[in-house]
């Protein structure tokens, strides 16, 4: 029989794959996405857990093990934490401990962190801003970048300061009824 930790580890971290398969990758929200996807370089992690405590010590867990390895192997780690953090405004606050004690830790020029949530919401919009999907996950997802990657990342994109202005226009394009139709929810990968 298999444990149902297992279990929910394993659609969670599908629920993500056809998240960055179907929005981040599909829509081009980010275009540095696709190589690594394609190459198998990017990690998963799940955190069961609800106590934000043991989730800094699992994110800096996973930045130790991401530059412990060659990017040829590991580029990038997503650490999905179903449980933890629901609340976009505790986790936005948890985000900032977070780069503050990855900082302190030793990864500063070495690691960035980008955060995705289900209810994202950048300052200044209303949360139902479709341009706040840019950021929204099936669940409170951490991203460890490596920064040596992204800077090759960014010299080989033409002009990679317009990407966001990009997927805004993708994102009002596409509207609301068409993030619907991506099905890119918890549990959408089962279905």
């Amino acid at each position: 029989m298999t444990d149902p930790a297992i279990l929910e580890a394993a659609q969670a971290e599908a629920d993500i794959r056809r998240w960055l398969e179907r929005a981040v990758i599909g829509l081009n929200l980010c275009p540095f996405a696709k190589a690594v996807h394609v190459k198998g370089q990017i990690h998963y992690a799940t955190y069961l857990d609800t106590h934000e405590g043991r989730l800094i010590d699992a994110l800096l867990a996973e930045a130790r093990a991401l530059v412990a390895l060659d990017a040829e192997v590991r580029d990038t780690t997503l650490l999905i934490a179903p449980h933890a953090l629901t609340d976009f405004l505790d986790f936005n606050d948890f985000t900032e401990r977070a780069e503050r004690k990855l900082a302190r830790a030793g990864f500063e020029g070495v690691l960035q962190l980008a955060s995705f949530h289900p209810h994202f919401q950048f300052a200044g919009t209303e949360a139902d801003d479709i341009t706040n999907a840019t950021n929204r996950a099936p669940y409170p997802t951490l991203h460890l970048l490596r920064e040596d990657s992204m800077d090759r990342a960014v010299e080989a994109f033409p002009e990679a300061e317009a990407i966001f202005e990009r997927n805004i226009e993708t994102l009002e394009a596409l509207g609301p009824a068409g993030w619907t139709a991506l099905d890119v929810g918890p549990g959408s990968a089962t279905s």
